[in-house]
């Protein structure tokens, strides 16, 4: 009986091995060869002028005829590395930005890592089409809430500079929009002047170039006292043949003041009045209001706003 013949295990793994280490061989001879490729970079856009919109139909890549080996073609090929146009060298017609290749082909030269020796951009030049936006100044609020250290506030509200910025944009967008926030920023325990910077909030407001993004934020601080005084109250618009008593006569008028205006505060500068046309029938009360006070007092309270009232028969 004949036996087939066995090829030995040792014999397998040698050719094995022969046969992968000639086709790395042959791979690394075929991609360290030249080869001229035409090859599409794309493009992207950075500092397009403000008060531009760039249209969509702009181009959105370049033609790069390479000439490398293969390895760096491949490279090009799957990696596909971008090319940055920087919109703010470019020249400026009618509708169109033009931005000349040729005369910033260093710049392109250290972003794509190419040498143009053997190399070249098909194209001279990149014409992007534009439309003008719309420009409007826009009124900043600021969104700050400041809580003062224990006896210190101001007679000021924090101011802004600048208190409006210059926004370019679609014009349905901006003819929409009176004005827009800073971003939310809280201080406590503020015993200083307030001086800094907060950023306008942007949110949702892409389609917006801002020509500021932030603005400088200040406040004068002063050490504050508390004062009281005791106001004689008074009830308007009761009827002639009305005899009205009420008690109390007087309320306490607590409040916060700068201490250098401390001495200036008189109890005559106060109103605290009483409307009987606000009572609502069956009560035996009325509620004082302050209808006048000093313009630089602040954190008003009053002992008492109730004043209990009967009517003498």
């Amino acid at each position: 009986m004949l036996r087939k013949p066995r090829f030995k295990r040792t014999s397998v793994k040698t050719f094995s091995f022969f046969l992968i280490f000639s086709a790395i061989v042959w791979v690394l001879v075929q991609f360290s060869k030249t080869y001229t490729q035409l090859i599409e970079i794309p493009v992207n856009y950075v500092n397009t002028p403000l008060d531009k919109s760039i249209s969509d139909e702009r181009p959105d890549h370049v033609d790069l005829q390479l000439q490398d080996n293969g390895f760096n073609i491949y490279y090009y090929k799957f990696f596909n590395p971008q090319l940055k146009i920087d919109l703010s060298k470019a020249r400026e017609t009618e509708n169109e930005l033009v931005y000349s290749l040729q005369n910033h082909l260093t710049e392109i030269e250290q972003q794509l890592k190419i040498d143009f020796e053997n190399s070249r951009i098909i194209q001279n030049e990149i014409v992007v089409p534009f439309q003008f936006k719309k420009e409007k100044m826009l009124k900043v609020i600021p969104n700050i809430e400041v809580n003062y250290a224990v006896g210190y506030s101001s007679d000021d509200p924090v101011k802004l500079t600048p208190d409006s910025v210059k926004v370019s944009g679609p014009e349905k967008i901006i003819d929409s929009m009176l004005s827009v926030p800073t971003k939310t920023i809280k201080l406590n325990k503020v015993n200083t002047d307030l001086d800094g910077n907060v950023a306008i909030d942007t949110s949702g407001l892409g389609a917006l170039s801002f020509y500021d993004n932030s603005v400088k934020y200040t406040q004068k601080v002063e050490k504050f006292t508390e004062g009281s005084v005791e106001i004689a109250v008074e009830v308007i618009n009761v009827p002639e043949d009305l005899n009205l008593a009420y008690f109390p006569k007087t309320i306490v008028v607590y409040y916060q003041v700068n201490l250098k205006n401390f001495e200036n505060v008189s109890p005559a500068d106060f109103r605290l009045v009483c409307d009987y046309k606000n009572i609502n029938e069956g009560d035996d009360y009325m509620i004082a209001q302050l209808v006048e006070k000093p313009g630089f007092i602040h954190n008003i309270r009053l002992n008492e706003r109730r004043i209990q009232f009967v009517i003498k028969r």
